[in-house]
């Protein structure tokens, strides 16, 4: 089609489109070009600012590496992956769930531990946490050798790949639920912490005058097959930023009640002093066993980033 004015450029992408033989393919890319045009034609995008748009979408790729994955925080930024999960759990989107992001920082290979066992796996410092966590399905019958991947940062806030200190796969395990649905561990309990500012998304939320913290949070993947697998984050419900969670990822059903317990006996003979304990229940759905493609792969080198927080304006 030879393009006569703004309204056919639309038409004519859209009659191309319809040539494509998956109708998945067909489907979303549809629905992908109209609203893309109507969002330009709404914000009367001009030249410049579309070029713009293309540095900033080129930018996200540049600065995806095997230890950082900027195009995954953008989409938690603006509430995308939030969107995009209870879309696709809860039955659709209809009651509550226990499906969270995946985040930018799950890595595959995780050690396999024991249930009791411990995922400190260098020297770090931070109160002693003790976690149970049992897996049922929607019908609360407990699901029995399931695989539960367990990730989080230190008490300093970095996650292990972040941070060249840790050592591989630090705070990292993995876990097999018993007859009862059941799995335990014990860690140090997390920090909240403040994602990094040096791309696109810094650029976006100092223009909204938000603030970069995430609160403290577990995370779980909950893999077994007949089950759709299940990324969750349990959030400590102590966290100053639960309202305002800088990646929109919190919501009731995710938040944990980490119980602080001073002089009482800990599970373990050498804690003395305070300890943490969380124990928390989640619910997977029928449905097909699969793993995305890890958004990192790898470990930084080099020096401990620096942490820059960002304050939310009133």
């Amino acid at each position: 089609m030879i393009i006569s004015n703004q309204h056919e450029v639309t038409e004519a992408v859209l009659s191309e489109l319809s040539r494509a033989p998956s109708a998945r393919f067909r489907e979303i890319m549809s629905a992908a070009v109209r609203h893309l045009h109507a969002f330009a034609r709404d914000a009367r995008l001009t030249e410049a600012e579309f070029h713009q748009a293309c540095a900033v979408i080129a930018k996200l790729g540049q600065l995806s590496t095997e230890s950082h994955n900027e195009v995954v925080l953008i989409a938690g930024s603006l509430g995308l992956s939030s969107l995009v999960c209870l879309l696709n759990n809860g039955d659709n989107g209809q009651t509550d769930t226990t499906a969270n992001l995946m985040g930018p920082f799950w890595r595959m290979d995780s050690p396999r531990t024991d249930n009791g066992g411990s995922i400190v796996r260098s020297p770090t410092s931070g109160t002693p946490i003790f976690v149970n966590a049992w897996v049922r399905d929607s019908d609360g019958r407990p699901v029995e050798g399931a695989e539960v991947d367990v990730w989080h940062t230190s008490s300093d806030g970095f996650y292990e790949n972040q941070d060249p200190e840790q050592a591989d796969m630090n705070l990292r395990g993995k876990f097999t639920t018993d007859s009862d649905g059941h799995i335990s561990f014990r860690s140090v309990k997390p920090a909240g912490y403040p994602i990094p500012l040096s791309g696109p998304v810094g650029e976006l939320l100092r223009a909204q005058g938000r603030h970069n913290m995430r609160p403290a949070h577990i995370h779980f993947m909950i893999y077994k097959p007949g089950f759709k697998t299940q990324f969750s984050q349990v959030y400590s419900s102590d966290d100053p930023n639960l309202e305002t969670d800088v990646q929109f990822g919190v919501t009731r059903a995710l938040v944990g009640q980490y119980v602080l317990h001073d002089g009482e006996q800990a599970p373990a003979d050498d804690v003395r002093g305070k300890w943490y304990s969380l124990d928390h229940h989640f619910v997977i759905e029928a449905g097909e066993a699969k793993l995305p493609k890890p958004p990192i792969t790898g470990k930084a080198s080099g020096e401990r980033p620096a942490q820059v927080i960002l304050e939310r304006t009133a």
